[in-house]
């Protein structure tokens, strides 16, 4: 791509209006549960979130006869929709190009260890249909004259699998996807957030039977809070990622995730020592990752202290002009923090320095009008003095232009536009940044079908904890689409959502009705704006790239308190508004407490230090060094190749979190299918495991 694209074009992908809502249906009627009058609403499935992976379960539902509704917090509001990179990618795995086959894909995604074989090859395998299914729904992915997929490089991708159609690819997804639902006429609840998973049966036999809501649409007298109910036996919980759990996030506002949630429910998470941390500009402004041709275009990085001064602090880190600019450029691909690459003057060395930065108070800025400077006593920078990978990349892309503003007009024009949209103009200013949290690789433990513990229940996107420790760049993307399409194949198959729930479940909503309203006391002393800032501080400071076994104990023991102060004191609230972000606080507490309890037993057990976090120890075999010499207070331990072959399982028993670990489920690569032995099992709809949800 270059400035030869018109602006039009530009301006077309980079400006993506999502289509208006259908009008909402109504309720098929009401009762009074807990002394407040409730709507019901009834679905043979209700899917709980609008983004690119709960809109794919819910069309490829629809088009096989599934009663089936979209509950959403904010319609077109979350990460999918609304944030991201400045190459968001999908995996094609279409070519041979390197040897490249599904198998050897499936080994990438799941090689940073801690993730089940047959989840990886399901997603290597599904992803030729989702980017073609995706393309025939009308996304623009970038092809060359006879039709072959355009490809480039990501984290973690050594092949060069991924396509983009630009910064808003997963917006565009979005869009096409969301168009499709809207035709095939599934119905939309907007303004509506799922604030209990109802059920009955106990132990193994435990399934959903509905969803208790908060709607603003539904407020009255009567029900002043909103509170209505979805009767459904089967749920597809799509909802993103905990965003609200760091103050120090990429993600944008509002979005909780369903973590919380679920552990209420009795479902089991998986994995939540894992998230994914880079550099990115915070959510006050305009979130985004800076990785692709950001930083591929080599800006000059420095800091500004409370005084106004400038600080050229990456020279303390680097030995020469050319290995710092030219680990500025790894970030491209290797955006997300790895501790190991903090090792022999890596592109994580640049993470840490940063992090370092803002700790100290200081703010960081990256200048697309300025070149690297020089480390002190080096030559100056030069494109002719880069790293052989890097130079080569430069010399094939044609960025031989003297400023990174002109290489990155050159190279990704979009990039730049996308910020103009938010009224930044990285071509007349430097741009503030941080390490910010940015995506949760645990979530809710699922099969190869979606289905959690509880019956009934899927998830999919990045509620599910499908990822491991490490994941190429985009995958999730592609792993959302997979997962909805399985689970919605899943769930036509068992024919359980065929119509719509007529179960009477009166007095199951309303004893989930009474624990809600339990937990929402106007007197509290308790408050939504408390509680966000104590649970976003404890996890940006001690539970980010950086830990340590002492202060992710003491974290631990205070998420505890703050829960337990809940459960005494509930939470306050004014507004009818406060009250569902009271709810929501609620759970982000819980689930930070689950993510601090596996953390400390991982660290505690021996953990170290992988993609999320360094573990720090004194006595740790790993020791990272700048340009003035090692820094001992990195030091940290190395990971244990026992913990790449397993999972920490997390669950709620009363009010306790509890613990355990199961192996990764593994795949037989030499295990080949035989088409007369195999397509029985096909056309009985044996492969769907019916049984195991009886």
């Amino acid at each position: 791509m270059s400035t030869a694209v018109p602006q039009e074009i530009l301006d077309a992908l980079t400006d993506v209006d999502m289509p208006k809502l259908p009008p909402e249906a109504g309720p098929s009627g009401s009762t009074r549960l807990a002394g407040i009058e409730v709507p019901v609403y009834r679905a043979g499935c209700v899917v709980v979130g609008s983004g690119a992976a709960g809109l794919r379960a819910a069309v490829e539902m629809k088009r096989r006869g599934d009663d089936v509704v979209i509950m959403s917090q904010s319609a077109w509001g979350g990460t999918s929709a609304c944030s991201g990179s400045d190459k968001q990618t999908l995996h094609t795995a279409n070519t041979a190009d390197q040897g490249d086959n599904y198998r050897a894909m499936a080994r990438a995604i799941r090689s940073g260890g801690a993730m089940d074989e047959d989840t990886a090859y399901a997603e290597a395998v599904g992803s030729s249909r989702m980017m073609a299914s995706l393309q025939f729904l009308g996304l623009p992915l970038p092809q060359d004259p006879l039709g072959g997929t355009l490809r480039y490089q990501t984290d973690h991708d050594e092949v060069g699998r991924a396509t983009s159609c630009g910064p808003r690819t997963s917006r565009l997804m979005v869009k096409v996807l969301a168009e499709e639902a809207i035709r095939l006429a599934v119905p939309f609840y907007n303004q509506t957030t799922a604030v209990k998973i109802l059920t009955e049966g106990e132990g193994s036999g435990r399934r959903v039977v509905g969803i208790l809501a908060m709607r603003a649409g539904d407020r009255t007298e009567e029900n002043p809070l909103g509170i209505a109910l979805f009767v459904s036996d089967v749920i597809v919980l799509a909802a993103g990622g905990p965003g609200e759990l760091y103050r120090d996030s990429v993600y944008p506002n509002g979005c909780f995730g369903s973590l919380g949630l679920v552990l209420e429910a009795g479902v089991e998470l998986v994995n939540l020592t894992e998230s994914q941390f880079g550099i990115g500009t915070r959510r006050e402004g305009f979130p985004w990752n800076l990785s692709g041709t950001y930083v591929q275009a080599i800006p000059h990085i420095y800091s500004v202290d409370a005084e106004g001064v400038e600080h050229h602090f990456l020279a303390q880190y680097y030995r020469s002009t050319q290995e710092l600019a030219s680990n500025v450029f790894r970030k491209g691909y290797q955006w997300p923090f790895h501790a190991t690459r903090m090792l022999d003057f890596g592109s994580s060395l640049v993470d840490l320095a940063i992090s370092r930065e803002t700790t100290a108070g200081r703010r960081v800025f990256m200048d697309f009008n300025r070149n690297p400077l020089p480390v002190p006593g080096d030559l100056p920078f030069s494109l002719e003095r880069l790293d052989e990978d890097v130079r080569l990349y430069l010399g094939k892309a044609g960025a031989g232009q003297n400023m990174p503003i002109d290489r990155l007009k050159h190279m990704n024009p979009l990039a730049i536009e996308l910020y103009r949209r938010y009224k930044i103009d990285i071509a007349a200013e430097p741009l503030e940044f941080a390490v910010n949290n940015q995506h949760m690789n645990g979530g809710i433990m699922v099969d190869t079908w979606g289905r959690s513990n509880l019956a009934g229940c899927y998830a999919v996107g990045e509620a599910a904890g499908t990822h491991g420790v490490t994941r190429p760049g985009g995958a999730a993307l592609n792993a959302g689409q997979v997962f909805g399409t399985r689970a919605a194949e899943h769930i036509s198959a068992s024919g359980r959502a065929k119509r719509a729930a007529a179960g009477e479940i009166s007095a199951i909503a309303e004893a989930g009705i009474t624990k809600l309203l339990a937990v929402l006391r106007s007197e509290s002393p308790l408050a939504v704006k408390s509680i966000r800032s104590e649970v976003q501080a404890r996890m940006s400071e001690k539970a980010g790239i950086i830990c340590d076994q002492e202060s992710v104990g003491q974290a631990l023991m205070d998420a505890r308190k703050l829960n337990a102060d809940i459960r005494a004191e509930g939470i306050a609230y004014g507004r009818a508004a406060e009250a569902v972000r009271g709810v929501q606080w609620r759970h982000m507490a819980l689930a930070s407490e689950a993510v601090l309890t596996a953390l400390d037993f991982f660290i505690r057990n021996g953990g170290g230090s992988r993609g999320a976090r360094a573990i720090c120890d004194a006595e740790g075999e790993s020791l990272p060094h700048a340009n003035a010499g090692p820094l001992e207070e990195y030091r940290f331990r190395r990971e244990s190749e026992a913990h790449r072959r397993e999972q920490i399982v997390v669950r709620l028993e009363g009010d306790e979190i509890r613990l355990s670990t199961r192996a990764n489920r593994t795949l037989d690569e030499n295990a080949k299918s035989f088409f007369e032995r195999d397509w029985p099992a096909w056309l009985t709809g044996r492969i769907y495991d019916l049984g195991a949800d009886e």
